[in-house]
């Protein structure tokens, strides 16, 4: 794991000939206002070969290194792990759900919650499990109803709670009040009539709702604090804490183990954002 950080007044010759500092696992780079583009795509490479060098592939980008836009393209070009927390997003669902009803005034034992999702595997499935355990309805919206019909009856029997799984264009979330879009494309999601004050969590951040009449809310990005992690504190002046926490993880552990850990280590929403403001 590096650490990837801007030294934002760097010496001249560090700047002239974009050379980057490495102390230990941190990569200083020489960027301030005045980095030109083409110096961008030169540290971008530069930064790329020393990760090549080291083998190792996952990296965390400071919060100015993000706005660098230039530079943060140059380096998705070459195959990096930049831990972003999306991964983290959706293993955050039943919290971020949890911040939306408390800041609505709402229990979970009388809310449904709306899900879109195609690829079903053993991660959706288990987290569809912890929402049946807490809240009034579950509703799937997917083209593979198929694959949850093994676990309506389980769900049924383990919590009381009715799985509702369904892909009606026209009616399926024509009441939805929140909604969890996992995976559907912008595209697929304007062709269903949407609730016009919808709260929709959009995992991906890429869809913007067309209908006319929708005034609800799109999510695209959430901010966190750990109790449990007094180290963070110093280290969140220059980068995200959910990247931070990303980057703790594997991606393949168990969905059950990651939970846990959120659990154990008091993982808090702090704040949720739109592509235009806050939530």
């Amino acid at each position: 794991m590096y650490y990837i950080y801007e030294n934002d007044k760097p010496n001249f010759l560090y700047q002239i000939f974009n050379i980057i500092k490495i102390d230990g696992n941190r990569i200083i780079l020489p960027i301030k206002i005045a980095t030109t583009d083409k110096q961008l795509i030169k540290l971008a490479k530069k930064t790329a070969k020393i990760m090549q060098t080291v083998n190792n592939k996952k990296i965390v980008l400071s919060k100015k290194i993000q706005n660098q836009k230039v530079f943060v393209n140059e380096l998705q070009m070459y195959p990096l792990e930049i831990i972003d927390g999306k991964w983290l997003y959706f293993m955050l669902l039943p919290e971020i759900l949890e911040y939306i009803l408390e800041k609505q005034g709402e229990k979970k034992e009388e809310s449904t919650v709306h899900i879109l999702v195609n690829d079903i595997n053993e991660n959706i499935i288990e987290f569809i499990k912890i929402l049946t355990n807490n809240y009034k309805t579950i509703c799937v919206v997917t083209k593979h109803a198929e694959k949850l019909r093994k676990i309506e009856t389980q769900i049924l029997e383990d919590t009381g709670t009715i799985l509702t799984v369904m892909n009606n264009k026209r009616k399926s979330l024509v009441k939805a009040k929140i909604i969890v879009n996992i995976d559907f494309p912008e595209e697929f999601v304007n062709q269903y009539s949407i609730y016009e004050n919808a709260i929709i969590i959009d995992i991906q951040a890429n869809i913007t709702i067309k209908k006319k009449r929708f005034n609800g809310t799109v999510i695209t990005d959430y901010d966190i604090c750990i109790n449990n992690k007094p180290e963070y504190i110093i280290e969140e002046k220059l980068f995200n804490s959910k990247d931070l926490y990303e980057a703790e993880f594997y991606k393949k552990q168990p969905y059950q183990f990651v939970r846990k850990k959120i659990q154990k280590d008091a993982v808090k929403i702090t704040q949720l954002y739109t592509k235009n403001g806050k939530m």
